[in-house]
């Protein structure tokens, strides 16, 4: 009995900061709620979720989304590991290495969203580079070939260091003794990475894989910041365009139901991640 009432404060907050919101915002994507808040929600049933099968904006931002999970996360899964190879050895200011990989992580998305969008812009240090050597100024947030992937650049600026701590907390958890053993049979250099490292490392691939997913899926700050949905929609995810129909255009039953889309395809993700990491524990 003892450790639940040690466990009630925390129940208490969560209750009352996650799931109570989570339970109104379920019941309100099933209802009309919007423009004047003061009337009590009406029930529509499905009409919300009919309503975004038929939105093209909708599945504009869905694609965006999903386009930002397929690029983003290889990356974030891939890139920060062969930092943390890298860093992952004895040599004189290895620590000022870690530090400076990491330093975006802990820098406001604020500034760094507005650092960003100085670099990008027209006159920026990206457009001035690409004028020395003799190219045509990119307009990276005006274009909406560009827009996307520009901002996608920003979230793997900001992710690559907290990904590669956790890969440095699992190598540095690998006994070297292995690596050893294999030095001895002849396997070296990315041989042993091949035949060590990844098999090893399997749990944190999944973890970081899942993570950065869920944090694609909900990326926001970034489009807020640099480019708010523009131009064309090109850059707009299905987080942005929940806040847009929340707040700008106070359509809250709408933005529900969109939320309980997301909810559903992280739900999905956490899903996979519990089967995946059961998987990999038991073939080990």
């Amino acid at each position: 009995m003892i450790p639940y009432l040690f466990l009630l404060p925390a129940f208490l907050i969560l209750l009352l900061t996650v799931f109570l919101p989570a339970g109104q915002a379920f019941f309100l994507s099933f209802t009309r709620y919007e423009y004047d808040l003061t009337q009590a929600p009406q029930w529509v049933g499905a009409a919300n979720l009919q309503r975004l099968w038929v939105d093209p904006v909708f599945w504009k931002t869905l694609g965006n989304s999903l386009l930002y999970l397929v690029v983003v996360v290889p990356i974030l899964v891939i890139i920060p590991l062969l930092l943390a190879i890298l860093i992952n050895r004895k040599l004189r200011g290895v620590n000022w290495f870690r530090a400076a990989f990491y330093t975006p992580v802990v820098i406001s998305m604020v500034v760094a969203g507005i650092a960003w969008r100085w670099l990008y812009s027209s006159n920026g240090l990206f457009n001035q580079f690409l004028k020395t050597i003799n190219l045509e100024a990119i307009p990276w947030l005006t274009s909406p070939r560009w827009a996307l992937f520009s901002v996608m650049g920003v979230t793997i600026w900001k992710g690559l260091g907290y990904y590669m701590l956790i890969y440095l907390a699992g190598l540095q958890s690998i006994p070297q003794e292995l690596y050893e053993a294999a030095a001895i049979d002849g396997v070296d250099g990315i041989g042993k990475h091949w035949s060590i490292t990844l098999p090893l490392m399997r749990p944190y691939l999944l973890l970081v894989g899942v993570i950065s997913a869920i944090s694609a899926i909900k990326v926001f700050e970034e489009v807020f910041i640099m480019t708010q949905g523009g131009p064309l929609n090109s850059s707009k995810t299905l987080v942005y365009y929940l806040y847009e129909q929340a707040f700008n255009n106070l359509e809250i039953s709408y933005a529900c139901a969109i939320g309980l889309v997301m909810f559903l395809a992280i739900f999905l993700l956490s899903i996979l991640n519990l089967k995946l990491s059961a998987r990999a524990t038991s073939s080990d």
